[in-house]
């Protein structure tokens, strides 16, 4: 089978949350299925000095008001194809963020969709996010392509349908608010990256004020787990370790777990109780429960705790506050460090995820593999992954709190505290969390199956009068004034600086941009 994955994010050259693991790690698991899978992106400029792209494009379109080229290259981890689209609007460093963001999406999804229509036709084009969320929309009366679209993360809804009208073609038949609601209407299946989160989206709690559109939409709608890849993390084979172990040999840890508190400043003691973090730090992973809980915590235990992650300021600040007022048992680092997070996986005893939601969740797969224990509130992909700790039946991988309180979070710490002190159980319970199967290859099974399941079958266009009652009115735009004007201009084309502006010495990533080049010179 065909399958094109149009995302925002692939892992390992362009990731800022769940995404970029996803379509970096499942296309190849897809492929060992006998699958042609390939991937399309955005060319943003930092990708031209991190892999090989030919200077010249295999082709070149037309959407939008604007030209664009398609660069084809090579995942440098797995080999399979990657196509560019190629566009001074994508040179700036950042992934996401800045006021033409609404445009770069919509404009590198419609530059997909043309790709997809006239240079490599797919039978399923998997689509991620509101980023390619018109795509299902394009496709929907094309009988050769069938749309699968993964809900990440629902917070982020894309632009209103008011600001689609200015910027791109809506067809005649399109309805819904926004670009993400549009995408769950108009594509063929739809998935969420568990099956807790996709029941949990059908609520006034977790439905962004979409609940009613997924329940309408339910008959489509999947959960399916991601996955890790277990090569790629391995304790007995991780050069970033101090030592390696594995389930069967745990005495590699001892080695991690000093490493890790002497690289943080905290009191080396083999028996003193580690927690780690590795988290942005925003409202969604539960920073404020850690800050409300962890100075009651430290006062009545001996345990320690190392965060890694940056954030919002207001969470750096306090935790900055917490290691100046516990040194040697409260420790941070304010950046995001690929080799630390791996010592923190190896090192800590147990690792903290009291998120307020949480799609699915990457960290405790991790932390599970490396024989840190989770402790999670059961929430999204957390309740799907990590079943609590029964000593008795000998089952569970770890501790589990419902409620979003500190006192149930600080209670579920106190619990894994309390288990650490009987070895025996906690060796049992470290070697049942480190061999669980959460592979790519276990979730690649899954989506195999919606794919055949799918593919040559198109959804039938939705009632308006039946999608019409789940609308909130274009009035309820964030973006727009209380006296129903929009924030911007009415003209949405293209930013009126991607033709103009010139590629300066402090900009190397735009110069490496072929294809910018050539539009500055006027041979675009």
């Amino acid at each position: 089978m065909r399958i094109l994955f149009a995302a925002a994010e692939c892992a390992p050259m362009v990731k800022v949350g769940g995404m970029g693991d996803v379509v970096g790690s499942l296309p190849p698991a897809l492929a060992a299925l006998g699958h042609d899978v390939r991937i399309i992106m955005p060319g943003y400029g930092k990708l031209w000095s991190r892999l090989q792209i030919p200077a010249e494009p295999i082709w070149r379109g037309h959407t939008m008001g604007t030209d664009f080229a398609i660069y084809e290259t090579r995942h440098p981890s797995n080999g399979l194809p990657i196509y560019l689209v190629g566009h001074p609007v994508f040179d700036p460093e950042r992934i996401y963020g800045g006021e033409d963001e609404d445009w770069r999406f919509t404009f590198f999804a419609s530059a997909a969709a043309e790709f997809a229509w006239n240079v490599w036709k797919p039978q399923v084009l998997h689509c991620h996010d509101w980023h390619t969320g018109m795509i299902p929309v394009w496709m929907h009366q094309d009988p050769e392509i069938s749309t699968v679209f993964t809900i990440h993360n629902l917070r982020y809804q894309g632009p209103w349908r008011w600001k689609l009208d200015r910027m791109t073609w809506c067809p005649w038949y399109m309805q819904g608010d926004h670009t993400m609601a549009a995408a769950l209407l108009y594509a063929d299946c739809v998935n969420a990256v568990s099956p807790t989160y996709a029941q949990e989206i059908r609520t006034p709690q977790y439905g962004e004020k979409l609940e009613g559109l997924l329940n309408f939409i339910s008959g489509k709608l999947r959960g399916i787990l991601n996955g890790i890849d277990n090569k790629e993390w391995d304790p007995a084979h991780d050069p970033a370790l101090v030592a390696p172990f594995s389930a069967d040999d745990l005495s590699g840890r001892a080695a991690n777990k000093q490493a890790l508190q002497e690289r943080m400043g905290l009191a080396v003691n083999p028996d003193t109780y580690l927690m780690g973090m590795v988290s942005r730090l925003v409202d969604q992973k539960g920073v404020d429960l850690l800050l409300q809980v962890a100075d009651r915590v430290l006062a009545y235990t001996d345990s320690q705790f190392v965060v890694l992650g940056t954030g919002d300021r207001g969470y750096e600040s306090g935790l900055w506050q917490m290691a100046a007022r516990h040194p040697g048992r409260f420790a941070v680092f304010l950046t995001y460090d690929d080799a630390l997070s791996r010592l923190i996986y190896a090192g800590s005893d147990a690792f903290l995820m009291p998120s307020l939601f949480e799609p699915c969740g990457i960290s405790q797969l991790l932390a599970m593999r490396y024989g840190s224990i989770p402790v999670v509130r059961k929430v999204g992909g957390l309740v799907d992954t990590v079943p609590p700790h029964d000593p008795r039946a000998h089952s569970g991988t770890g501790f589990c709190f419902d409620r979003y309180e500190p006192v149930d979070f600080y209670t579920a710490i106190v619990r894994s505290w309390e288990a650490f002190r009987h070895l025996d159980s906690w060796r049992e319970l470290q070697h049942r969390a480190m061999t669980q199967d959460y592979s790519w290859e276990r979730s690649a099974r899954a989506y195999d199956a919606m794919y055949r399941e799918v593919c040559g079958v198109k959804e039938p266009t939705p009632d308006a009068e039946q999608v019409e009652r789940f609308s909130q009115g274009q009035g309820a735009d964030p973006s727009r004034r209380r006296d129903g004007e929009p924030l911007e201009p009415t003209s949405l084309g293209a930013p009126e600086d991607v033709m103009a502006v010139e590629p300066s010495p402090s900009a190397p990533a735009r110069s490496r941009n072929p294809f910018a080049q050539l539009l500055r010179r006027g041979e675009g």
